[in-house]
């Protein structure tokens, strides 16, 4: 059995943008890394990292 259990499975990121048009948080609607042609959830540096927080593991 495995230890591992904080572990969170590799999440699929959308690929970074070269440059503008840049996609909307969808938290804080925020420019965010990611070009604004990917389809699906895209989250500002800011905001991905409190989301990283809230679901760590707290030991």
């Amino acid at each position: 059995m495995s230890e591992d259990y904080c572990t969170i499975g590799a999440a699929e990121k959308p690929p970074k943008a070269d440059g503008p048009p840049y996609a909307e948080c969808v938290l804080c609607r925020e420019p965010t890394e990611y070009p604004e042609s990917y389809k699906g959830i895209t989250l500002c540096p800011v905001c991905e990292w409190q989301e990283a927080q809230r679901t760590a593991c707290s030991g």
